[in-house]
């Protein structure tokens, strides 16, 4: 028998038993392509928390290192004596020669920032953040000592800022280094990242929860098990890492406090959102100092020490600006610091902070902001307290609520500032004060501020930082309640110019850009576009069946809208077969990506259309429900 004799018998063989002629069509079956299945947590999440683990327990350890760095600095600057004892500034007797000290610490961080590097300038966590969003969360691995190098110079140099800012970005720094050591995805390093500066909040404050909901509100961007999970396995180890070497007391302890009545409440809210306006106002000014040093007409190399020059007149006529300060807080929340003296310290401290970090030197913002809000919130709840004696108002718990309340509105980081004044004072009767007063300066700033001391720079750059975290709405359709119905299929054995002629008809069901191709079964074999159809390379009389070159990209019924996305993605496609998941070939809908921009128009729906479901109406001498149509 001739060649072309076998290929007409093989033809009319595959006719008779229904089948396409296309070669290999059955190992196509059983090779068709489907959504790779999702699970919230897999081994890799496993081998993440390990190294999240690892992470914690140097972040934990750099934190001791860091503070005692600190106090070698501090004790070397302004006692000229050697010791590692985590000391105030504020104790000195230099007099004049206080000023000379932060200028020269100034320097050196200049120097640092100009020969080793540019991103430890700042206050760490808007670097971490741009890192993620720009840059696959790929930290130079140099940071992660010439950051805590610089900020124990410029903090033991009387620098007005806490420790905890750079011990976080060291943290994530380290995070993002073993991510980039070992083979890991870009999430992965993220969720590294943000563990290793979880941990440094952790280990500094011994905060383990408030870390968590920073991590999640600052820099993870999502709230998912393989990413909490880790981050949260490395807080409790950081934290266990800080109680074996300081125990376990509250960093800013204070005295029992007793339940606040209502209208002492409604005080805390009001006095929130008036830090709110505080928050907003300071965030701005900060950044109003960093565009003036912008414009000045020398190197960014000798801008920290002109921020040093501040630092120093300030701390000479107010010495208790000088250095961390945690002191200033834990005397504000205990009751112990009050009048003009309160007052005195609040503005100086603004002064110091604000000129200082605007100069581009290393340094925290956590501990000014708490210094500043604090002092703020405490003189406005002793002005309540002494005027209207009535409401009940306690200047400690103002105070609670000011400091908690300019970070809420400074970051917008609302259930952070919450939870770490309560983790740091163990004060259960100060939660309904803070939620309310942080709430309260968390829509004040909303309102009136578009960026946050965190995101502005970075905004400032063109990088966009997500501020709302909801469901995928994705997630929540499945593909069988959008994907079109009847479909429209071609069979296997028709013969291309037959389609084409049902093509130029134009009829509304052969305008579609995609075709299943289906045997005499019914049975899914294969897609079809209109330009394959229509490719003038193929002859009239080849049969459709013979155009399908590979196996069919499917998607299962119940699965979702994400998954069928992602699915076109990674298949570089714009429609998928909808099929049973127990009868694979069984095709009982066609999803486009056309279907899947419209399943968007009931969550716009939702969010702006304004519907009134039940009316109030008077009836024999009574309101009643009637609920409309």
């Amino acid at each position: 028998m001739s060649e072309d004799s076998t290929e007409r018998a093989d033809s009319e063989e595959a006719e008779r038993e229904g089948l396409p002629i296309a070669p290999g069509m059955e190992m196509a079956l059983e090779e068709m392509r489907v959504p790779q299945p999702y699970a919230p947590v897999d081994q890799r999440v496993w081998f993440v928390s390990g190294v999240a683990v690892v992470v914690a327990v140097f972040a934990g350890l750099v934190a001791q290192f860091l503070t005692r760095l600190i106090g070698v600095f501090t004790n070397l600057s302004f006692y000229g004596r050697f010791s590692t004892q985590f000391t105030s500034p504020a104790g000195n007797h230099l007099g004049l020669w206080v000023i000379p000290v932060p200028v020269l610490g100034g320097l050196v961080v200049g120097l640092m920032a100009r020969y080793g590097s540019r991103a430890i300038r700042g206050h760490g966590i808007p670097e971490a953040m741009e890192q993620i969003l720009t840059n696959e969360s790929r930290i130079p691995p140099r940071v992660t000592f010439l950051k805590p190098l610089s900020a124990a110079i410029a903090i033991g140099t009387g620098g007005p800022f806490g420790a905890e800012g750079p011990i976080i970005a060291t943290g994530g720094a380290l995070g993002s280094v073993f991510g980039q050591l070992l083979r890991t995805t870009a999430t992965e390093r993220k969720i590294l990242l943000a563990a290793g500066a979880a941990a440094g909040m952790a280990a500094t404050f011994g905060s383990p929860v408030s870390a968590v909901i920073l991590a999640v509100e600052l820099l993870l961007f999502e709230f998912r098990p393989r990413s909490l999970i880790p981050v949260a396995l490395a807080s409790v180890v950081a934290t266990g890492v800080r109680m074996s070497f300081v125990g376990t007391a509250p960093v800013f302890p204070m005295e029992h406090l007793a339940k606040p009545s209502g209208a002492a409440l409604a005080s805390y809210i009001a006095l929130g959102g008036v830090i709110g306006v505080l928050s907003v106002w300071v965030t701005r000014s900060v950044y109003a100092i960093e565009d003036l040093f912008e414009r000045l007409p020398i190197s960014f190399v000798w801008w920290p020490a002109l921020g040093g020059l501040a630092v120093g007149v300030c701390g000479y006529f107010a010495p208790r600006t000088l250095g961390v300060g945690y002191v200033n807080i834990e005397d504000i929340v205990g009751g112990r610091l009050m009048g003009s003296a309160l007052l005195f310290l609040v503005v100086m401290k603004f002064l110091s902070w604000s000129i200082s970090l605007g100069s581009g030197t290393s340094g925290g913002t956590l501990a000014p902001l708490f210094t500043i809000g604090g002092g703020a919130g405490s003189a406005l709840g002793l002005g309540l307290a002494a005027a209207f004696p009535m409401l009940g108002v306690d200047p400690r718990i103002a105070g609670l609520v000011g400091m908690a309340a300019i970070f809420a509105g400074a970051s917008r980081a609302l259930l952070t500032s919450v939870v770490f004044a309560f983790e740091t004072t163990l004060q259960p009767m100060g939660l309904l004060p803070l939620l309310g007063g942080c709430t309260a300066a968390y829509l004040v700033s909303s309102l009136l501020m578009e960026h946050t001391i965190m995101t502005e720079k970075i905004a400032r750059r063109g990088v966009k930082v997500p501020s709302e975290y909801s469901a995928d709405y994705l997630e929540q359709i499945t593909a069988r309640m959008v994907a079109s119905q009847p479909v429209i299929t071609l069979n296997a054995q028709d013969a291309l110019g037959q389609v084409r002629g049902w093509i130029a008809s134009g009829t509304p069901e052969s305008r579609h850009q995609g075709y299943p191709v289906v045997n005499l079964e019914e049975r899914l074999i294969g897609v079809l576009t209109r330009r394959d159809l229509l490719d003038p390379t193929h002859p009239e009389d080849v049969l459709v069946g013979a155009l399908v070159t590979r196996p069919p990209a499917v998607v299962y019924e119940d699965s979702t809208l994400r998954e069928a996305a992602d699915h076109m993605i990674n298949e570089d496609i714009g429609r998928l077969p909808v099929v049973e998941r127990e009868n694979p070939r069984q095709v009982i809908g066609m999803l486009t990506r056309s279907d899947i921009l419209k399943a968007h128009r009931k969550r716009l729906d939702e969010t702006h259309k304004v519907h009134r479901h039940l009316r109030l109406r008077r009836g024999l001498g009574s309101l009643e429900l009637h609920e409309e149509g």
